[in-house]
């Protein structure tokens, strides 16, 4: 009974860092697409306009959302380095909430950014190349943090079931 629980609690902590080091990395690629988004349109009298993603408040909450769930997920993917190496079992009831948490922020900043770009892709009718570019690097930005909310996600019920197992 003792080997089994062992090799729950080893599996386990393996999926756990499998899934911060993927949470991380989405969310940080995540970053780096929406923070590089940047179109310049040139209309019918060659007046140049210059959008960013800074220009929209729903791609700014989106970064925010990006910014708090790549620094959670490297704090966490810290601390579960520190752990495996002490062999201590960590804030379990910290990851457990902590994960619940980003997890439900990573989600709305996703929502935000694909509501976004379906409304301004609507309104500006999504045409020129360079339009069309733009809203892409936004979709693909959102979709990535939606990766990353469902890495955190997972990681959430893996903490819950971490719970009970150290009460015991």
């Amino acid at each position: 009974m003792a080997q089994s629980s062992s090799a729950t609690s080893a599996s386990s902590r393996t999926a756990s860092f499998i899934l911060r080091i993927l949470a991380f990395a989405l969310s940080l690629i995540s970053l780096i697409v929406l923070a590089t988004n940047t179109v310049i349109v040139t209309d019918y009298d060659y007046n140049e306009a210059k959008f960013r993603f800074q220009d929209f408040y729903a791609y700014r909450y989106m970064l925010a959302t990006i910014v708090i769930g790549t620094a959670y997920s490297l704090l966490q993917l810290v601390a579960s380095i520190c752990n495996a190496i002490s062999g201590g079992e960590g804030m379990l009831v910290l990851a457990f909430f902590g994960d619940k948490f980003i997890s439900y922020v990573m989600a709305t900043g996703a929502a935000a950014g694909f509501g976004a770009t379906v409304d301004l892709s609507r309104v500006t009718g999504g045409t020129g190349l360079d339009m069309i570019n733009f809203f892409e690097k936004a979709y693909a930005s959102a979709s990535l943090l939606l990766l990353a909310f469902i890495c955190t996600a997972l990681l959430s019920i893996i903490s819950a079931f971490a719970l009970p197992r150290r009460s015991l």
